[in-house]
């Protein structure tokens, strides 16, 4: 079984892949918002462990989250959770062939394909740290309402409020919280 997630509410769809031929293009239609779009079947896409579209060869889903970004509704998006892992964290639009492995679906125009990068590490004592630099993007990156400088490194802890042109994130620390009950 293969789980989507409905690329307008995010809504999570299961599937199972094993009934069709690699190659064949399925088209679903999201029960919650009745969104339809169009998925290939074992052709170089695959679901992620967050139900996410990535490329092969990446290994997110070998490795734990060790934090998150909260993506705040506006009116070119929806809300949105996008993990982070350690090493480079390259966050912008999502679109297809983009560079940006912590991406983000929007329509904001003012939002680069790679518009800032997060860089978590461990420090001596074993903490993670995380850095922000901006991507280069094409309206700077904002945090805490400061623009940071295109050779500027920032370091951020838990909270802090990330602006990419219209779009708001908030970073949070530790793996996402479920919602199992």
């Amino acid at each position: 079984m293969k789980r989507l997630h409905c690329p307008k509410c995010d809504e999570p769809i299961l599937f199972d892949d094993s009934l069709y031929q690699p190659g064949r293009t399925l088209v679903f239609e999201c029960p919650s918002c009745r969104k339809q779009f169009k998925i290939r079947v074992g052709m170089g896409v695959k679901p992620s462990a967050e139900g996410s579209l990535q490329n092969e060869g990446e290994e997110r889903e070998e490795k734990e989250p060790v934090g998150y970004l909260v993506v705040i509704e506006n009116a070119f998006h929806l809300r949105q959770e996008v993990p982070l892992y350690e090493g480079e964290n390259r966050v912008g639009k999502h679109v297809r062939g983009t560079n940006a492995n912590a991406a983000f679906k929007t329509v904001d125009p003012s939002v680069d394909n790679t518009h800032c990068i997060i860089s978590v590490q461990k420090n001596k004592q074993g903490h993670l740290k995380f850095i922000l630099r901006d991507g280069p993007s094409g309206t700077g990156t904002f945090v805490m309402n400061e623009l940071v400088g295109v050779k500027e490194r920032v370091n951020l802890s838990e909270g802090a409020i990330i602006t990419l042109g219209a779009s708001t994130l908030i970073l949070h620390i530790g793996a996402p919280e479920t919602d199992e009950n």
